[in-house]
């Protein structure tokens, strides 16, 4: 039964609305559809309003309701899209907004709803597309700005890196109050080669000009905190990135294994979805708190009132960040690190981590924070977070090299392809003519799209590199660390270089040509290379660059050779040595601690805070000279030291082997399963650990796997001979 023309209820629910009492709206919107199952308002309105109080899985039922009876309704089918897009459910999105935009194709705000839900799916042609529709029907500026954001987004992973910038600074001049467009302007201004650090610098200032200095004169004194100087400090690691995500190669080990002795680790979470990595960190930290949907203002209270000492931000400006929570200043200590080659621009940001050699002795003056350099690579690599027992799979083993079996050399590149500007496939094509029998694989989001890939190689070879000989491979994530089996030489892109997928591919056997540069973006790989001791493949031109490449090329043999060796060398160098990073970082959070201690207690007086540093180091407590005793979270809350998981996986080990004998290969007994788990478990917290390794052989010699049984007592066996060097 629909409403009457004159409806007496509409007036109730819009009124309810306008005003954000959502309990209310809510108490109306049911009671109008007891009587009026199809009241339009109701339906548009219930599933927001369960939204708006906080309850997900009540909005998605009565959106799905309500699209069942008014599948052409727009407005509804626009906030039902929104919704699913909140909650990371973009598949499911995808075909909902794709029909609303048939239904209102003149409506700006809602191609660029579609264009933001391509991006997510990696669509990126069909983004573009969408958000070009999105600027050609916006009505206003604000309409104009979030299409020109939608429109850089896509434009970046198509490759149009200096047109992504210029929708960025067009959106930033139409309408400056909305701060996705400075970090996506400052994300991709650092492929691209005309941007300056000094450009950057301005532009995160005018960022911290706009969202920052305002909230200043309302930051807190923390004059009531324990200023005891080797207390225990609780540690905020504030991320979005918790998850299935680059972050987690750098983050899963020190959150494990920072010396509970001397810290508490707090996680705060900023997405809307979770997953087994996810899954993990909560058994690693000490608390976990998600703070997805709060407003900057509600998190910055979240963080203040879990009283954190020290904030470290894992994102800077990238997707999904808190900046503009932590510009509220919630932590007396700031610190930004790892997930921005670049500054936040914050004044509310103290300190960047990072090393000596990354970012050189002249960098400070690109960068707003304060640079603590630590004395090692400022990151530690960890493969295989999606699968942690994968790493001892064979088909993960490092293989020949390519070339002994082809004939022919194989260059590759796996970086994301913003980063792959016309001057590096310019090169890369002058390498292909130095190199006449090589090939260039590729890979990259869509390329397994015809379209897609046909665009490319056509970009390509205007960059003079022959079609013949180029392999385009669509990104694949089941296929990571599987492509570089294909590869006989790496190529970096200039001047952002790879990150995680250079650790990918020298944990592969994979050896790098990179090219040498002035600053951090562009100085990534240096550092990777330099804590390996691979310095020889660093090149200070581009004539260098095809010297190296092509010295590489020259002898098969010899690149086989170092193939074969060069996982080895990686994982008992710095940069995979989990004990000396989380060691040294520790040590750089307590300096933080002190040397803040000092300026309260001593403003102004820079004798009297050394005097008081100098003190309180004498009073190091003894204990702490020990080193920690590895912990592993069992589960949420429940953390117990190493020597008391291998009892714990030791005694379930026996109690399986007291049962009958499996009768199959498949590990179906819930006892071997609980093995399996624990031991997987310790590995998290502690890689390569031989009492884990050696249950996980009990358990597939039990199930008659015994080549897989002999794989993990070789790296048990290889793992107890390494002895790890004394920390220097």
């Amino acid at each position: 039964m629909k409403p009457t023309r004159h409806d007496p209820m509409a007036g109730r629910l819009q009124a309810a609305h306008a005003a954000g009492n959502w309990p209310l709206l809510i108490r109306l919107c049911r009671q109008t559809l007891r009587t009026h199952p199809r009241h339009l308002k109701a339906l548009r309105f219930l599933g927001f309003a369960l939204h708006e109080n906080g309850d997900n899985n009540a909005a998605l039922e009565a959106f799905q309701k309500a699209a069942s009876l008014l599948p052409n309704d727009a407005e509804l089918l626009v906030n039902y899209g929104n919704l699913l897009l909140t909650l990371g459910r973009n598949g499911e999105a995808l075909p909902i907004l794709e029909k609303v935009v048939q239904l209102r194709p003149d409506h700006s705000t809602c191609w660029s709803r579609l264009a933001q839900c391509c991006y997510l799916l990696t669509l990126h042609q069909q983004g573009f597309d969408a958000s070009q529709r999105a600027l050609e029907t916006a009505q206003n500026k604000y309409q104009r700005a979030d299409a020109l954001m939608q429109s850089a987004t896509h434009r970046r992973e198509l490759g149009q890196i200096r047109e992504s910038i210029a929708d960025c600074k067009e959106g930033i001049a139409l309408f400056p109050d909305v701060p996705h467009n400075y970090t996506n302007c400052l994300l991709f201004m650092l492929a691209d080669p005309d941007c300056t650090m000094h450009d950057v610098l301005q532009l995160a200032k005018a960022y911290e000009a706009h969202f920052g200095a305002p909230l200043r004169p309302q930051w807190p004194d923390f004059a009531d905190i324990d200023h005891s100087p080797w207390r225990r400090l609780r540690i905020g690691f504030v991320s979005a990135d918790l998850r299935n995500h680059s972050v987690m190669y750098f983050v899963e080990g020190l959150l494990a294994q920072l010396d509970r002795r001397m810290f508490e680790v707090v996680a705060f979470y900023n997405f809307p979805t979770e997953d087994i990595i996810t899954e993990r960190v909560r058994h690693h930290v000490d608390q976990f708190v998600s703070i997805h949907g709060l407003t900057p203002a509600a998190q910055a209270q979240t963080i203040k009132s879990t009283g954190i000492d020290i904030v470290v931000d894992l994102a800077g400006h990238t997707g999904n960040n808190c900046l503009q929570a932590l510009a509220h200043k919630p932590a007396p200590i700031q610190v930004s690190w790892l997930g921005y080659p670049a500054t936040t621009g914050l004044q509310s940001m103290d300190y960047k981590f990072t090393d000596e050699i990354t970012d050189p002795a002249d960098a400070d003056q690109e960068y707003s924070e304060r640079l603590y350099r630590l004395p090692t690579l400022f990151c530690c690599y960890r493969p295989m977070i999606r699968g942690p027992l994968l790493r001892y799979q064979p088909k993960y083993l490092v293989r020949p090299t390519p070339a002994l079996a082809n004939g022919y050399v194989t260059f590759g590149s796996c970086n994301n392809l913003g980063k792959l500007t016309d001057e590096v496939l310019s090169l890369w094509g002058r390498l292909m003519d130095a190199v006449p029998n090589a090939r260039l694989l590729i890979e990259g989001k869509n390329l397994d799209i015809p379209e897609t890939a046909m665009a490319f190689g056509a970009r390509c070879a205007r960059m003079g590199i022959p079609q013949e000989r180029l392999e385009l491979v669509g990104l694949d994530l089941h296929n990571q660390y599987l492509t570089y089996h294909r590869i006989d030489i790496a190529l970096d892109p200039f001047p952002l270089t790879g990150g995680t997928t250079t650790f990918d591919l020298l944990w592969m056997g994979v050896p790098l040509v990179s090219m040498e540069g002035q600053h951090f973006r562009s100085r990534l790989s240096t550092g990777i290379l330099s804590y390996l001791g691979r310095t020889e493949w660093l090149a200070h031109d581009e004539t260098a660059y095809l010297q190296i490449a092509q010295t590489l090329a020259s002898d098969i043999a010899e690149l086989n050779h170092l193939r074969l060796s060069l996982r080895q060398q990686v994982e008992q160098s710095p940069l995979m040595r989990e004990d000396l990073h989380t060691h040294y970082f520790g040590e750089g959070l307590r300096v933080m601690w002190l040397q803040w201690l000092a300026q309260q207690q001593h403003p102004n007086d820079e004798s009297g805070q050394q005097q008081a540093l100098t003190q309180w180091v004498q009073e190091y407590p003894p204990e702490w000279n020990e080193p920690p005793t590895p912990g592993v979270g069992l589960e949420p809350g429940k953390r117990v030291p190493l020597p008391e998981a291998h009892a714990l996986l030791q005694d379930l080990v026996e109690q399986a082997k007291t049962q009958a004998a499996p009768s199959g290969n498949t590990i179906e007994d819930r006892r071997w399963i609980n093995v399996t788990e624990l031991a997987e478990k310790v590995l998290c917290a502690a890689p390569h650990d031989p009492v884990a390794l050696a249950c996980l052989a009990e358990v597939e010699h039990a199930h008659g796997h015994t080549d897989f049984a002999v794989t993990y007592l070789r790296y048990a066996t290889e793992a107890m001979a390494i002895q790890a060097p004394v920390l220097q």
